[in-house]
């Protein structure tokens, strides 16, 4: 078992626990505090855990070897898994805008704990701590599935800081007497939704754009191009295209040779190419090498 997926399955396990704890916690407080707000937030971390899940699946498929119907892989699993966790995002932040408008035009307003805050306050220390440790394991072994379930806590924490403000507020407003300071908290619980929407949009974006293969610019090629010419016999590129395919990128190649060597000789340079490309770039999963004569 390979220490990128050992990282990857432990990171989605303590995401799918601490999410789960903080859902039950947030929803219990929610209620006995009278927060709309702290409800929602609740509603919102109750998602990261079915969106943790969701990752650990992907992680999973994707490390399963290529087979007669997958050729390259299974790479693109973890994308699925992303493109996943940015619908649930965008789902759950439609439920909680509904939910806030609806408080919000039923003057449903109560008067809300202290407590709230508190519970807050530990949810913002444990989403931060999460996303830190998501965000940069997920950087670190290349998994775009970990780095959008890290997105995933930084919005749950932003959420909670929207929390923060609006429950504080809402909670002035009935120590002083002041009905009008109580719709923070349902109008906190409005801005956390379309937070979450949009955190989600944009997540679903990039999954799609990773699944339909884009091509890299040529800024980030430029390493390849390099090692590429480093190569002994290779006098020239041709072109080189480097396609994503999941969290690992595959790259088309063609070189120009020495018109006078030998078939063998060439394809010589080619393995050779491959296997420097591959050893030099973690993160290149397969090399097709094309050969010119050189001219």
């Amino acid at each position: 078992m390979n220490q990128r997926y050992v990282k990857a399955q432990f990171a989605s396990i303590l995401g799918i626990v601490a999410n789960l704890l903080l859902a039950i916690i947030k929803g219990i407080a929610g209620v006995f505090t009278n927060s709309k707000a702290l409800i929602a937030d609740a509603f919102h971390s109750a998602s990261d855990v079915v969106s943790s899940f969701a990752v650990l699946i992907g992680i999973r498929a994707a490390r399963k070897p290529p087979d007669p119907e997958h050729p390259y892989g299974h790479g693109k699993a973890e994308n699925i898994a992303t493109l996943i966790v940015s619908i649930l995002l965008i789902i759950v932040g439609f439920e909680i805008l509904l939910d806030a408008i609806q408080s919000i035009w039923q003057h449903n307003t109560q008067d809300t704990s202290i407590n709230a805050l508190y519970v807050v306050i530990f949810s913002i220390i444990v989403k931060e701590a999460l996303f830190q440790y998501k965000y940069r394991l997920g950087h670190k072994i290349n998994s775009p599935a970990i780095i959008a379930d890290a997105w995933h806590h930084r919005s749950d924490s932003l959420s909670s800081v929207i929390a923060l403000a609006g429950i504080g507020i809402s909670i002035a407003g009935s120590h002083y007497g002041i009905p009008a300071l109580q719709y923070f908290d349902p109008v906190a619980g409005s801005l956390i939704a379309v937070l979450v929407m949009w955190m989600g949009f944009k997540l679903g974006q990039e999954a799609v754009n990773v699944t339909l293969e884009t091509v890299l610019d040529e800024e980030e090629t430029k390493n390849f191009e390099q090692s590429t010419l480093t190569v002994e016999g290779v006098k020239r590129i041709d072109t080189l295209n480097a396609r994503t395919h999941g969290s690992y990128v595959i790259i088309d190649v063609k070189i120009s040779v020495d018109p006078e060597i030998t078939v063998d000789e060439g394809h010589s340079i080619a393995a050779n190419l491959k296997e420097q490309l591959m050893d030099e770039h973690e993160e290149v999963q397969d090399v097709y090498v094309h050969v010119n004569p050189y001219h």
